[in-house]
């Protein structure tokens, strides 16, 4: 007997952004009366409002995707709305995949045409593939291709993301660049191509502390518009994306409410955030490696933590993890 899956029962880990935001991004559309990129399921000033959050015309509150410069989203909307694809860039934690993921979901309606770049992809996993059982009974034929999510993405005419691009091998990257500039990707076996339809782009994401591990192309490059998202500006903007993304996580994990969530204290502990309960996941986020890592966080917690009064249970807590 086969179990039923998982999202059938309403038990996925994660949903993804055109599930989590359902209603709002049906709000937008009801009330979006501006023109449309041809296949884009709202105008792009109504994506802008469903990244950066407002009010639809009926009163519908939209909550903020991402917070920050609200230009470097129209920018970023822009450029989809053009034959250029985007390049997001930025170091760790400035939402870059975030940001992708919602834009996808606010044009195409999915964000699930997505290619998980990584050391180990190679061109297969980009441009298509063959079922091996038709192929050897039938030869190469359509049939026997498996579209991968960029060949799907053009056919349909949507939204596909590569995430950390850079990562992929810079001979598989160039792969990209007849798609991006011609529009179409060949499939000599066959003789034949697919063609993109309107509404296609690509969206990539890059981390700038990895530049260099597989550079982009001087070609490449130009077929990408590049929007880097910065660090926060203020500890304020700092605190209200932390305090947002921790409500998100805690809400999709079911953890027992408390304010803010946090798995440890919401399960073990009192039911709030202490020294505690905070030490073992700080050493956990910030050791990666353990000698190396390690060197440097004893010395913040010697040179930092130790020197100040209030965070003197932080600094014991620590201690006993380390």
């Amino acid at each position: 007997m086969t179990a039923p899956d998982a999202t059938d029962r309403g038990e996925q880990l994660r949903a993804p952004a055109e599930e989590l935001y359902a209603a709002e991004l049906a709000a937008l559309t009801s009330d979006d009366s501006r023109p449309r990129p041809p296949n884009w399921r709202l105008s792009p000033q109504a994506v802008v409002t469903y990244l950066m959050g407002g009010t639809t015309p009926s009163g519908a509150a939209i909550a903020p995707k991402y917070i920050g410069n609200r230009r470097l989203i129209e920018t970023a909307v822009a450029t989809l709305a053009t034959d250029r694809a985007l390049l997001i860039l930025g170091v760790p934690g400035t939402a870059k995949s975030w940001v992708s993921e919602h834009l996808a979901a606010a044009i195409s309606g999915s964000s699930q045409m997505l290619v998980q770049c990584t050391a180990g992809t190679d061109e297969n996993q980009i441009r298509y593939g063959w079922n091996y059982a038709l192929l050897l009974a039938k030869g190469p034929t359509r049939e026997a291709l498996v579209a991968t999510p960029l060949m799907r993405a053009m056919a349909e005419g949507r939204i596909v993301r590569f995430e950390e691009l850079t990562r992929m091998g810079s001979d598989v990257q160039d792969t990209l660049i007849t798609v991006l500039s011609e529009k179409v990707m060949p499939i000599p076996e066959i003789d034949g191509s697919v063609s993109a339809v309107r509404g296609f782009n690509l969206i990539a994401t890059s981390n700038t502390r990895d530049k260099g591990v597989n550079e982009l192309s001087s070609a490449l490059k130009r077929r990408f518009n590049v929007v880097v998202l910065p660090l926060p500006a203020s500890l304020e903007e700092e605190h209200a994306i932390v305090l947002k993304r921790v409500a998100e996580i805690g809400s999709g994990l079911q953890l027992p409410e408390i304010e803010p969530a946090w798995a440890e204290a919401g399960h073990f502990g009192a039911g709030a955030i202490d020294a505690r309960s905070l030490a073992a996941n700080l050493v956990g986020a910030v050791v990666k490696d353990p000698v190396q890592d390690r060197v440097a966080m004893q010395e913040y917690l010697e040179t930092v933590v130790r020197e100040r009064q209030d965070w003197a249970d932080l600094y014991t807590a620590i201690r006993e993890v380390m």
